[in-house]
């Protein structure tokens, strides 16, 4: 594996012109470390299944049963993260440079990496909103934009568990329904905001390590394999009927095409900007909003995750036309992805080592990190 090791995690120079422009980059591998990044799948997956195998031997049925899954499911999301440092190891990537491979830091050039990562708040309930009119739009689904019936009846549901003196001051206190929802589309970023401290745990590994990891194969052949990778982890919780309520192939196929899909914004994300975090918080707000619909929804409508869902086939739909956008506008070329930002160089370092990247010896492949 070691001779697999990754050739180019030396320090990035700034971007140029001419030959410079057409030379090979410096702050990417020169070539697909195929050994680290099959140990890093295995681990991921294989550290998922492990995680969520109580579920697997629990009765679906059992009271605690929902209490247990949100634990697992939230515990599985860091697995990637701890593949990630496994990689890392077997790439044998230079120590000072891990960070600034994995787009964590630095942050840099930071007006960039900031509007991103703004846009990423609010860009996911876009798509999701987009969505669900394509659905209502091909009768996936009934909205009712009005008296949000769907909402009242979910409501109606929680109130009806309460003691007959609770539920009658909860209903005499409650906000008029359409407020209700206004909060819920308001309060989107922030919770998104809160759900990217698990979604960190899998974006260091999608779009932290592994679409960089493959990158030599191409822009577009990464974001397919790696969001390939990414929905196939998700197979312990979708075979337990997970999104779309089906338990065999069916489920993972859907999941794996809704992950490619997504992945290919947060990947665009990710290699537009230079940096991991427009990617870690588009993807909590992804999980932020994906349940809107229901929110909108009729309460006599039926609602199919399949085709309804922002991971399923509406979502498909509305991804590949910003996706045929994007990359009409040319924003999936090579030369609209930034380098890394430099490893800023004390004074002391400047004595030992040359005046600039281009002077630095490039590393050989099995040649140890720092």
């Amino acid at each position: 594996m070691a001779a697999e090791s990754a050739q180019s995690f030396a320090v990035a120079g700034a971007e140029g012109g001419g030959e410079a422009a057409r030379a090979p980059r410096p702050d990417r591998v020169a070539r697909v470390p195929w050994g680290a990044v099959a140990l890093f799948a295995v681990v991921a997956c294989g550290l998922a299944w492990l995680v969520a195998l109580p579920l697997w031997r629990m009765d679906p049925d059992a009271p605690d049963y929902g209490l247990w899954f949100g634990l697992i499911a939230a515990a599985m999301m860091f697995t990637p993260a701890i593949a990630t440092a496994v990689a890392l190891v077997a790439a044998r990537a230079p120590r000072r440079e891990r960070l600034r491979f994995l787009g964590m830091w630095p942050l840099r050039p930071a007006r960039r990496v900031v509007w991103f990562t703004a846009a990423a708040l609010f860009a996911p309930l876009v798509v999701v909103l987009a969505a669900a009119g394509v659905s209502a739009l091909f009768g996936w689904v009934r909205l009712d934009l009005v008296h949000f019936s769907g909402f009242q009846a979910t409501l109606d549901a929680q109130l009806a568990t309460l003691d007959g003196d609770m539920a009658d001051i909860a209903r005499a206190t409650m906000p008029p329904v359409g407020l209700l929802v206004a909060l819920q589309l308001v309060m989107v970023p922030f919770g998104a905001l809160v759900n990217s401290v698990l979604a960190f745990g899998e974006e260091i590994g999608w779009r932290g390590w592994l679409l960089p990891a493959l990158l030599p194969l191409g822009t577009w052949p990464a974001i397919l394999v790696s969001g390939a990778v990414w929905g196939l982890w998700h197979s312990p919780l979708i075979l337990l009927g997970y999104n779309f309520g089906l338990t065999d192939w069916r489920g993972v196929a859907l999941m794996t095409a809704g992950c490619i899909a997504w992945g290919a914004l947060l990947g665009w994300s990710r290699l537009r900007s230079g940096s991991v975090w427009p990617a870690v918080v588009g993807h909590g707000a992804l999980n932020a909003s994906a349940g809107v619909i229901v929110v909108l929804a009729a309460a006599d409508s039926p609602l199919d995750p399949a085709l309804a869902m922002p991971l399923g086939v509406s979502g498909w739909i509305v991804i590949a036309i910003a996706v045929a956008v994007l990359a009409v506008c040319g924003q999936f070329r090579g030369d609209r992805q930034p380098q890394l930002a430099p490893r800023r160089v004390r004074a002391r370092e400047a004595v030992a080592e040359p005046a600039s990247a281009s002077e630095m010896p490039a590393a050989t492949p099995g040649q140890p990190g720092a």
